[in-house]
C-alpha cells in the first residue's frame, strides 16, 4: 500500500480521533489507561471509543450508501439529532424501495 493512500475508513477520521486512535494503540488497548491519560472517567472514554467505532463503520457503508453514511456522520458529530437521522434514513430507504 501507497503512503499516499488513505484507506476507506480513514476517511472521515478527524486529527482528534487519530490522536486518540495513536493513544488507544500505544496502551495496549487498555481504555482505563486512556482515561487516566485524558484525565476522564472510564465511561467518557467508553463513549468515545463507541463514536469512534461508528466513524469507522460508516467509512466502511459509506460507498454503498453515501446519503445513508452523511445522516449518520451528521447524527454522530451531533449536528442532527439521533430520532431525526432514524426518521431521513427511514424516508429515504422507504423511497428507495418504492422505485
Amino acid at each position: 500500500m501507497s503512503v499516499d493512500v488513505i484507506p476507506e475508513w480513514m476517511a472521515n477520521l478527524d486529527d482528534e480521533d487519530m490522536s486518540f486512535i495513536k493513544k488507544f494503540i500505544t496502551a495496549s488497548g487498555s481504555l482505563k489507561e486512556i482515561a487516566h491519560q485524558y484525565g476522564v472517567t472510564y465511561p467518557t472514554v467508553r463513549l468515545r471509543l463507541d463514536k469512534l467505532i461508528q466513524k469507522i463503520q460508516i467509512g466502511d457503508d459509506a460507498a454503498n450508501e453515501p446519503y445513508i453514511a452523511l445522516i449518520k456522520r451528521l447524527a454522530i458529530n451531533e449536528k442532527l439529532d439521533f430520532d431525526t437521522a432514524k426518521i431521513l434514513i427511514s424516508e429515504y430507504k422507504k423511497a428507495r424501495k418504492d422505485k
